[in-house]
């Protein structure tokens, strides 16, 4: 499945146990001897009174705790089978609301999180001005969606070389458990343009956590208002920042297409 082009392979464990190791992760989500993924999403039974608990492993067999992306796809298999409107997904960033907004999929992807400690950072830091940089990327602003993002704003997105950057940031000392990295351009106070370089996961051409804390971002810089048009190089996502302090993602979702894994991906 894929929600514009951040495509994910979703595993059913519910029923059966799947012992996905990294390797096994990284076997599944090579493009040229596996499925090919950015990130695979495991459906197990639920935990803790919810619909089901989602397991995620980036392409790089690495555990993440949030796909916004994914979650949709998920949560459009789940309504469909259990013929609801709204459900919640268990996750390791915390419970997740999906609900159906007529074709599309919303998810409360939950309140975003700005304290150093929250993102986490490796020292104490002004999140609003984080103060790094490498080449057009400098002084971006660090938000938590359940995982790191640094968010910087740009003049173009387009001319920004995020395959050499990106890694550099993703691995910057500042970030224990790394980060992605989101280049934004602001084309309106209600429209923004973003490119992203997951982490685990690399170029990818749309990220949900990713469009989530670029709003927040923009928005506490005073560039953008709450509610906002975040344009990927997949498509757009409509994301709401409440006052609450939940943000909202509203986005499309498709299936590509059902199989069977061959035991020797899972060998």
């Amino acid at each position: 499945m894929h929600g514009l082009g951040n495509d994910v392979v979703v595993l059913d464990a519910r029923n059966a146990d799947i012992m996905l190791t990294p390797k096994t992760a990284r076997a599944i989500a090579n493009r040229r001897t596996g499925v090919g993924c950015d990130q695979i999403m495991i459906i197990e039974r639920a935990r803790n009174g919810g619909d089901a608990y989602i397991a995620i492993r980036n392409s790089d067999g690495g555990v993440v705790e949030s796909c916004g992306n994914g979650f949709r796809c998920v949560a459009r298999l789940l309504l469909d089978e259990t013929k609801k409107d709204k459900l919640t997904l268990e996750t390791l960033a915390g419970p997740v609301l999906a609900t159906r907004a007529g074709e599309l999929i919303s998810i409360d992807m939950g309140p975003a999180r700005t304290e150093w400690k929250e993102i986490p950072l490796a020292a104490e830091t002004d999140t609003l001005h984080l103060g790094i940089g490498e080449a057009d990327l400098q002084d971006p602003v660090g938000v938590s969606m359940g995982n790191p993002h640094a968010v910087f704003f740009v003049p173009d997105v387009e001319t920004v070389d995020l395959a050499t950057v990106g890694p550099k940031l993703e691995h910057h000392a500042l970030f224990p458990q790394r980060t992605n990295v989101e280049a934004v351009q602001v084309l309106a106070r209600n429209h923004l343009r973003m490119r992203v370089w997951e982490r685990g996961a690399g170029i990818t051409l749309a990220c949900g956590t990713g469009a989530c804390a670029t709003v927040v971002a923009a928005a506490r810089r005073g560039l953008a208002d709450r509610k906002a048009t975040v344009t990927l190089d997949g498509g757009d996502l409509e994301i709401e920042w409440r006052a609450d302090g939940h943000v909202i993602m509203t986005g499309p979702v498709a299936e590509s297409f059902v199989g069977t894994l061959d035991k020797g991906l899972l060998a």
